[in-house]
């Protein structure tokens, strides 16, 4: 199975410098590509003089969605892209696990490793932990971090399993589903493009993994910080066009009544704090949602209509099971 290791990058000049050597030294039996998102920072130039790294340039920054898109377009031959974060340090042996598993598993199409925090390294980190999952609402949580509870790391979700989805800071998946399904929404620009993608996989009747044999440490926040009024319009306005899309018609009516209120609920105690950015941020996501609304319709019917097989969504809430204390995983499912 021939693979590629596809780093994404703009403008990380600093996490390809402390980041890549331990790539190289950790990734055997794949190509490794880091493609630049049209960075400004001399990314390119430092590149050129690393060995074992092939390099592809894009000519502006498409975000995490359509960069990725247009880069893996460029790579032909490959049976499994790796994407991997710029701001990831693998494990030794961390590439041999995934591959198996999709050379034993047919109707297995992505498969993650376990995620741990590169500042903490103990502890999950928040993006992915050991595979993940999303609410009867729409919100997401992992093997190891339950909203913003993150658990420590002490083997208790080492068992390779079936999970809704798997984090793009650490994603290896089969090149052919990859491609018929049309890659990541090019539209999110960033964050939740993997969950949105997984779910359609789930939907082709193909299926997702976390291997946790395989483990990796991420920094985080290396393009937006937790606290950016950016990231929270992101996640927001990605994920209401997921939902609309993806979602069985009863869920999406449930969503469509209850998330506005719960939305409008979070932009009023934005407000309360004082943080006039983030209540903004949430309502210009709501704006692009509504704008998108033709489109996503029409996007609804295509893939709703080709649907094999149905997405593991937790039937329940989990903003609900947290705030009656229920704040690990193994508490939950």
């Amino acid at each position: 199975m021939r693979s590629a290791v596809v780093i994404l990058n703009w403008n990380g000049l600093q996490h390809l410098q402390h980041y890549l050597p331990r790539v190289i030294a950790t990734t055997h039996g794949a190509d490794i590509v880091v493609a630049d998102n049209g960075s400004t920072d001399g990314s390119v130039e430092w590149l050129r003089g690393v060995e074992d790294v092939q390099v592809v340039t894009l000519d502006k920054n498409y975000g995490f969605a359509e960069g990725y898109n247009r880069a893996l377009a460029m790579l032909k031959g490959y049976d499994t892209f790796v994407l991997l974060n710029s701001d990831v340090e693998p494990a030794e042996g961390w590439l041999a696990p995934l591959i198996a598993l999709l050379e034993e598993r047919e109707e297995v199409a992505v498969v993650v490793p376990k995620l741990l925090d590169d500042k903490a390294r103990t502890k999950f980190e928040y993006a992915g932990a050991s595979g993940g999952f999303i609410d009867y609402l729409g919100y997401p949580f992992c093997r190891g971090r339950i909203l913003n509870s993150v658990e420590e790391d002490r083997g208790q979700y080492d068992t390779p399993r079936e999970v809704m989805w798997g984090s793009g800071a650490a994603f290896c998946c089969r090149s052919r589903l990859f491609t018929e399904l049309g890659g990541f929404s090019s539209e999110f620009f960033a964050h939740q493009e993997e969950i949105d993608l997984c779910w359609r996989v789930w939907l082709s009747g193909e299926k997702v993994m976390v291997e946790p044999r395989s483990k990796v440490y991420h920094l985080g926040g290396a393009t937006l910080s937790a606290t950016s009024p950016m990231k929270v319009m992101l996640n927001h306005r990605n994920n209401l066009a997921m939902l609309y899309r993806c979602a069985p018609t009863f869920q999406r009516m449930v969503v469509a009544v209850v998330r506005p209120i719960l939305d409008m609920a979070a932009a009023l105690v934005y407000l309360l704090q004082g943080k006039v950015a983030y209540a903004k941020a949430v309502f210009k996501a709501y704006g692009d949602f509504l704008a998108w609304h033709g489109r996503l319709s029409k996007e609804r019917k295509a893939i709703r209509a080709a649907v094999r097989g149905e997405a593991p969504v937790y039937k329940g809430s989990i903003v609900l099971r947290y705030l009656f204390g229920k704040r690990k995983f193994q508490n939950i499912m």
